[in-house]
């Protein structure tokens, strides 16, 4: 694969936004996500890292394209806002289409970056007396 693949067909094929059985008017997100507009699980975040399953599980006929390139992408291991960047599709809509991939079997979330742990309060309390003193 030269690149991510876009929900067109073709890698850099700039995608549309278009049904070509409506006779090229725009879909509506609320049709990609079949009416949702958030996803089935709060887990799946902007910097949720998703890779598809290994072996890969065929999708369902009723998949729309997006879904679909979706999954090829993925792939590789790729962020959601990445996902929806290369889509060209709103991280909110991308966010729904993943977690039902997630929970289809399709994808797996991956937790980004930890959250910091904070530091020891007395810590910086004595690191605050010490500023102050350098005065």
């Amino acid at each position: 694969m030269s690149g991510p693949e876009r929900p067109g067909g073709e890698a850099g094929e700039a995608h549309s936004g278009t049904d070509p059985e409506s006779g090229g008017a725009p879909l509506r997100p609320y049709v990609i996500t079949r009416g949702r507009s958030r996803p089935s699980r709060n887990t799946v975040g902007v910097e949720t890292l998703l890779v598809a399953t290994t072996p890969a599980t065929p999708l369902p006929l009723s998949a729309v394209r997006e879904e679909r390139a979706l999954v090829r992408m993925c792939e590789r291991l790729l962020s959601l806002v990445e996902a929806a960047a290369h889509l060209e599709l709103p991280v909110s809509l991308v966010k729904v289409l993943a977690s039902d991939l997630v929970d289809s079997g399709h994808l797996t979330a991956r937790s980004g970056v930890p959250q910091a742990v904070l530091p020891d309060p007395q810590l910086l309390q004595e690191v605050l007396d010490g500023l102050r003193r350098l005065r």
